[in-house]
């Protein structure tokens, strides 16, 4: 399954990604917001990742269209759980900001609504990540009300997650502005 934006290129991951998948996610920063990732992760990591069958739901890496070689830039995936389908998403450090994640998400999030008719989709943040509470707005994601503790395997603790839930076809908030300059030179510099 692949999908194209304005921006971004989001695929399955092969594995010739393993040294940039290890060198994107490869930051405490990043991987201290996602509930499965070890810390530190290492090139062993990125290739067990990407050797791993994730099932018939997308799991795609998200590559920034350039004028050179596409640059990985985070990834995106729905996985199910026991009440339906999450969505989670994650953003390299060098590239936070420039509304990659809400982009591809929303790629992803149209998918389940008009390709895979999922009736609703979950989503999650830990607490202290008030970017990915905005992102899943943007998304049309409502919170719930239900704050649960979850897991985070590279904090080695338990963090408050705050549950959202997405009916199929809601009504996202629309884009204000645009990214269009999103290859600052800081960015596509990493």
């Amino acid at each position: 399954m692949f999908a194209r934006t304005p921006r971004l290129l989001l695929r399955p991951g092969w594995k010739e990604d393993a040294p940039a998948l290890a060198s994107a996610i490869g930051d405490l920063a990043v991987v201290g917001r996602l509930a499965s990732a070890p810390w530190p992760y290492g090139l062993a990591d990125a290739e067990a990742f990407l050797a791993t069958d994730h099932g018939p739901l997308p799991n795609l890496l998200i590559f920034a269209r350039t004028h050179g070689a596409p640059r990985l830039v985070g990834g995106v995936a729905l996985e199910s759980r026991d009440d339906g389908v999450e969505l989670g998403y994650w953003i390299a450090r060098p590239y936070w900001g420039l509304g990659f994640a809400t982009e591809a998400a929303r790629a992803v999030v149209d998918l389940a609504d008009r390709g895979l008719r999922l009736p609703k989709l979950h989503a999650g943040h830990f607490a202290d990540n008030h970017s990915s509470a905005r992102v899943l707005e943007k998304l049309g994601f409502a919170p719930t009300g239900a704050v649960r503790p979850r897991i985070c395997r590279a904090r080695g603790s338990v963090e408050s997650s705050i549950d959202y839930v997405r009916p199929a076809f809601a009504r996202a908030q629309t884009a204000i502005g645009s990214k269009a300059g999103y290859d600052r030179e800081d960015a596509m510099a990493a």
